[in-house]
Parts: C-alpha cells; structure tokens; sequence
C-alpha cells in the first residue's frame, strides 16, 4: 500500500520540477554545509510558504552519504491516540519519489507491544511528517534510504519517557537519522492562547521570548525541565511529544548528543489580540566529539 503526497498541490507545489527548484533555493540560501556528525533535526511543518525557508536550516545539515533510514517522529493533529502509531502503507509518495518504509524496523517495534497501526485515511490527514518529506526526497536522491515513521499521540511523561528509552538504540546507530516535526508557539484567539508578557515590549517580542526560552530548555536536554516549562506556561508547540521523546533518547543512547536550534521565524508579527501568528524553529543535533 502506498500513502499518497495528500498536501502536495495545496502545502506545496505537486510540480516535481517546481518544488525541487524551490528546495535547492532555500537549501543554498542558508549557506550551511552537509555535516557527518549531524544525526538529528528539528523542523516545523507548515505550507511551505510560511515555513519551508526555515525548515531549509534544519535539512541542510544533512549528508546522505552514509544514512541508511531516516526515523520521523510527528504529532497527531487530527485522531487521538495516547500511544505512538505505524503506517499500514509500505511506501510514501511525494513529488520528488518514493520513499519505501523500513518493513523491518516496523517489526522490531510492532514486537514491542507498544505501537498501535493507524489507518491509511488517518495516516494522508495528517500533515506533520508529509510536510518533512519531499525535503528528505531532495536530499538523499541517489542514495537509498528507507524511512520509519512514528506517529506520535497524546502521550503522558511517563509515556514520553518509555518511548524515548525504546528508541534509544536506533539514535545510537550512525547509519540512523531522526527528522522530529513540530511547530512552535501558535498564538492568538483562533488558537485560544494569549499569553502576553508587556515587559517584553511588543506582542511578537513576548511570543518570541516566551519560544526561545523553551528552544532554550531543550538545548540543554532535560526532558523534566521542558515538561515544567510547558506545564508553567502552555506554549501551544504542537510537537511537544514528539520533541519529549527524542529528549529521553538522547538521555538514554550511549552517544553523546549536542542540541542547537538555527533559525526562528513567525509566520506575522502580532501587535493586538485580534492578530495571530504560528512561529518556527529548525534544530540540528551533532554528536559531540
């Protein structure tokens, strides 16, 4: 079975010649060079015009040349589960090619117990991981590469962490890659959050401090202190999960792992409560040397 490209034509271009060009602009424009030690990113998820320029700083970091499978961890956005979900499909399409499942690493954690399959119809609605593919399509075309992906639900901490100490082994493999999707603050009242702190002037100003503080937290790799964090303020970052679980993987892997966020965008700058905006952030994660 095959998940088709559902946002293509709508999230971005479904002309292959069109979207590859529009790839390579923003992978060039970021003047990052491909680095071996980079096992990870964070990225955002968005229409590719409000947040594929960003997602560029975190995917330019990758070098093919010797990743074998790349893991994708995204939030469910729309079907609710407490647990983390495969695809039934053994294949996802994108404009730029196929990229087939790793149908073996799908057994070794179907064997877990502690998946749950998530229909093809839930799996083409949901957007957060498709969003990571025709970038990941781009980069490795020419190099085989299988993916995995991991819809990540609701998940309780004690949940995130268990899931985290599962998946740890896989981050400790180098032929292994990680792509973790998750946008940050969405604010405003259509997203019924308004959190404001005038001390930092302008709203867009408290949006950002309020983002940069939690890019902050999870730089510095503890799981418990970004859980506080969001319990004290809410941030509406819609991967949280997602975020969590690689943080207790990269606490429980024997390799030593470096977070570093390079880029923060906002999709508009909100001056009054009847505005909005959804900000992005892309990270890469090194291993220390």
């Amino acid at each position: 079975m095959k998940r088709q490209a559902t946002h293509a034509g709508s999230w971005y271009t479904d002309d292959a010649k069109e979207l590859g060009s529009e790839l390579d602009t923003w992978l060039q424009g970021c003047g990052l060079p491909k680095s071996s030690n980079a096992r990870a990113v964070i990225a955002p998820h968005a229409g590719y015009r409000y947040s594929g320029r960003c997602a560029a700083f975190a995917f330019a970091n990758i070098d093919p040349a010797s990743i074998a499978r790349v893991f994708l961890l995204g939030p469910s956005h729309h079907y609710y589960t407490c647990k983390c979900a495969l695809s039934k499909a053994s294949v996802y399409k994108t404009p730029l090619g196929d990229l087939p499942i790793d149908m073996g690493v799908y057994e070794e954690l179907r064997a877990s117990g502690k998946f749950e399959d998530m229909k093809i119809d839930v799996d083409e609605a949901e957007h957060s991981m498709e969003m990571h593919l025709p970038y990941l399509a781009k980069i490795f075309n020419g190099h085989p590469v299988k993916v995995v992906p991991i819809l990540v639900g609701a998940l309780s901490s004690d949940s995130e962490a268990i899931y985290g100490r599962l998946l740890a082994k896989y981050l400790d493999d180098p032929a292994n890659f990680f792509s973790v999707s998750s946008d940050f603050c969405h604010w405003g009242l259509r997203f019924n959050y308004t959190y404001y702190d005038k001390k930092q002037g302008p709203i867009h100003k408290s949006i950002e401090a309020l983002d940069r503080n939690g890019m902050s937290i999870i730089e510095s790799g503890n799981p418990d202190a970004f859980k506080e964090y969001l319990l004290e303020y809410d941030n509406t970052i819609c991967g949280r999960h997602p975020i969590a679980v690689f943080m207790h993987m990269a606490k429980n892997c024997t390799t030593n792992m470096k977070i570093k966020f390079l880029r923060y965008e906002q999709s508009s700058h909100c001056k009054s409560t009847r505005d909005s905006s959804v900000s992005y952030a892309s990270a890469v994660v090194t291993v220390e040397e």
